[in-house]
């Protein structure tokens, strides 16, 4: 078994944009999609949603405020899942939340030091 990380991206403005009850739509499909990993037994890690705000260290350990998104797509979150392969991992995250808001899922493997 392997360990995958899938991370999140999407553009901010959508979700802002949200109604409460459109909100509470999505936030049920993200726990319904999450638990039909963690029931087959391949979450590794529930992972977090990621605040828009922080601080960049640059080289010389110059600190600016940031993440600023220069993009319309920012991180929004990661989790972890085991899987036997990137083939698997692939076809897990299609079933993602994000993608029916125009987000993606970016399934990278874990390589453990």
């Amino acid at each position: 078994m392997k360990d995958f990380m899938f991370v999140f991206r999407n553009d901010p403005a959508v979700m802002a944009g949200m109604s409460p009850d459109t909100l509470q739509t999505s936030m049920q499909k993200w726990m319904d999609w999450i638990g039909g990993i963690a029931a087959q037994g391949k979450l590794v890690d529930r992972g977090s949603r990621l605040a828009n705000e922080g601080n960049v260290v640059r080289p010389a350990k110059i600190v600016t405020d940031g993440p600023y998104i220069e993009t319309k797509e920012s991180i929004g979150g990661f989790i972890m899942v085991r899987t036997e392969s990137l083939d698997e991992a692939t076809e897990i995250a299609k079933g993602c939340p994000i993608l029916s808001a125009g987000g993606n899922v970016e399934v990278r493997p874990i390589i453990r030091m």
